[in-house]
């Protein structure tokens, strides 16, 4: 547990939620009042930029000032490049977050060899650097988050051990060794990543590593960077943060929005009250023997059953058993639209895979591409059954009188799964299983089902069911994200399959239908396993942001959306902004009042490009490489 002015972290604490100020630090009562809105809306502690030793110092105005006004929320200084205002601000904050990536090295994206000694003076320098600032918050009782970007990892760290989880590891515990060895121990620590796969995997390589030098088990600060706006930054955060939390790890979380700080706090709300309810749950049978590398991405192995499993990206089911299709337009929302001047179908990016219609069956023939999934005993009287496919429970599929020669759907959950049906259903190749959990710890039980498959060899594709009643749209985006989530970062998954059971009367069937849609679409763009669409890497506003972020963002997307694949990063400043570029294909970063560097890849483009022309400007390099295509065209 760590002291963090009057509100204690980690042990058997609440799981803490914070986010962080976008106004300019030096802007005293601009920083109190978006604090105290803030506050108002749950933040437990507020992180404020302090990017000089001018910033450090004004946060005691900001403190002084927001006590008289009755707030004594703890305030976090947050730190880049500037060992003296770190300094500065633990005398006055109750926290301070310093970046190892940047704390102590300058970073000129240069591939350094290191002979052993000559790493070991390094380190020597970095002690001699840091240990001031432990010294003060020995002194004061100041609490210190060691914060690791992806984005921000040092040149020697680079050299080293490249852009990997591990290196995101020792980044940070180079400085907890330095930090244990002065007898310090109010640390809290962070392994963020705009990738939640490798947010997931340093985060979990991070905690072993702890165990396995001895060092103590420091509370978790969760977050993914420049997760982007709207239901994307959600998506993208729900599922590298809840992955963690589904994992039991996570002490304090800060959902990261391109929106206004206060907006950021619901979210959280959202992700940290699920777990309030979580017990008493369904016993999962233990495992004592673990197919899985918690640690790096590998793709379960499946045999390919027509169009799913093996090298095949995830497929889609949608969730139609209450929704006859009567006409054209009802699949609209499940990305096929009618275009009734030229009698065809237009399939959009995300265009479903198969449909569940339950025991009503589509009234005319679907589109080509768009398959049909019926209840066994209806399946079996239908006169075509070309581009339909049977599901059957277990006691179906073991007294069947007729099956479908190349796809046969299996819905189970883990107490089907005896050894005689899993000899059975591996023999069959033309069986793909749907599994679904009614334990109140679904992702852990449906990941026992994965494993179990593992251990026993079987290859059947598996596609992911969850079911959710009674919860609001964010709430679903938030659940299905961590649910669904979780599973694809660990490779398991070769479809997902989501139900959003809400009240008929007054519903809106065919909005809910586009949002179940989107939602997994979301999610497999998000898990990286399926690309439809353009990939916004955006980070929140703070006080270092150089232009208006949100304005910006919305701009970029409005003109860019249409390219599918792409991955642009939009940056305030360049804290991170160079180096989550090396993930993005295309990056905007604020470099100055009113100027903008362009990046391809992790590559300087243009410099000092005035941020009234700059959206143009990336628009030509895109089309300059051969990325762009006209709207319209990607159809």
């Amino acid at each position: 547990m760590v002291n963090i002015g009057d509100i204690p972290l980690g042990g058997t604490n609440p799981i803490r939620i914070q986010s962080m100020t976008t106004v300019n630090t030096m802007d005293t009562e601009g920083t109190v009042q978006q604090s105290i809105r803030m506050i108002d809306a749950g933040c437990e502690y507020v992180r404020i930029t302090a990017p000089s030793i001018n910033e450090a110092r004004n946060l005691e105005n900001i403190k002084k000032r927001l006590q008289e006004l009755g707030y004594n929320t703890p305030l976090i200084a947050d730190i880049h490049f500037t060992p003296n205002a770190a300094e500065m601000a633990a005398r006055i904050v109750e926290k301070v977050r310093i970046n190892p990536g940047n704390y102590a090295d300058k970073k000129k994206f240069e591939q350094i060899r290191y002979t052993t000694s000559a790493y070991e003076e390094e380190l020597n320098r970095i002690r001699e650097k840091f240990t001031p600032l432990v010294m003060i918050c020995k002194e004061y009782g100041t609490a210190m988050r060691i914060g690791t970007n992806h984005g921000s990892l040092s040149d020697r760290i680079m050299s080293r051990y490249g852009d990997t989880p591990l290196g995101m590891v020792e980044s940070a515990l180079e400085f907890v060794r330095i930090c244990e060895n002065l007898n310090y121990y109010d640390i809290v620590l962070s392994m963020k990543a705009s990738n939640p796969k490798i947010m997931v995997q340093a985060y979990r390589l991070l905690v072993n590593r702890l165990s396995e030098e001895s060092l103590n088990p420091y509370p978790l600060h969760l977050g993914v960077t420049e997760a982007g706006e709207a239901e994307d930054g959600r998506i993208k955060s729900s599922v590298g943060i809840g992955t963690l939390l589904e994992d039991g790890l996570g002490d304090t979380i800060r959902v990261s929005l391109t929106e206004e700080p206060e907006m950021e706090i619901p979210v959280a709300k959202d992700l940290v009250d699920r777990y309030l309810d979580r017990y008493p749950h369904d016993v999962i049978p233990e495992v004592k023997e673990n197919p899985l590398n918690a640690f790096e991405y590998k793709k379960r192995v499946s045999r390919e059953v027509l169009n799913i499993g093996g090298k095949q990206v995830p497929r889609v089911i949608a969730d139609y058993r209450s929704r006859p299709i009567n006409n054209f337009d009802d699949l609209e929302p499940l990305g096929y639209k009618y275009i009734k001047e030229l009698d065809k179908f237009i399939m959009k990016e995300n265009g479903v895979d198969f449909v569940y219609t339950g025991n009503t069956p589509s009234s005319f023939m679907l589109p080509t591409g768009l398959k049909e999934i019926l209840n066994y005993s209806t399946w079996r009287v239908q006169e075509d059954k070309s581009q339909k496919f049977p599901l059957f429970n277990k006691n179906e599929f073991e007294n069947r009188l007729d099956f479908h020669q190349s796809l046969n759907f299996i819905s189970v959950s883990y107490k089907d799964l005896d050894d005689i049906f899993l000899d059975k259903i591996n023999e069959d190749h033309s069986v793909v299983l749907i599994v679904e959990s009614f334990n109140k710890h679904a992702l852990a039980d449906i990941r026992r089902v994965f494993i179990l498959l593992n251990l026993k060899g079987v290859e059947s594709p598996v596609i992911i069911f969850r079911s959710y009643s009674g919860v609001s749209n964010e709430e679903l985006l938030l659940f299905a994200s961590t649910d669904f989530g979780g599973l694809l970062l660990d490779g398991y998954g070769d479809g997902v399959f989501l139900q959003h059971i809400i009240s008929q009367e007054g519903s809106n069937l065919f909005e809910n239908a586009k949002l179940c849609n989107d939602t997994v679409f979301g999610i497999l763009q998000a898990t990286r396993t399926r690309i439809t669409r353009t990939e916004y890497i955006s980070c929140p506003s703070c006080g270092r942001t150089l232009f208006d972020l949100q304005e910006t963002t919305a701009m970029i997307r409005q003109r860019t959306d249409h390219l599918k694949g792409l991955k642009i990063g939009i940056m305030g400043c360049i804290v991170n902004g160079p180096g989550e570029m090396a993930d993005a294909d295309y990056g905007y970063v604020g470099s100055g009042k009113g100027k903008i560097t362009l990046y391809r890849n992790k590559d300087v483009v243009k410099r000092g490009v005035p941020s009234e022309k700059a959206v143009d400007e990336l628009i030509e390099l895109i089309k300059n490489d051969g990325n762009w295509i006209e709207v319209g065209e990607e159809s």
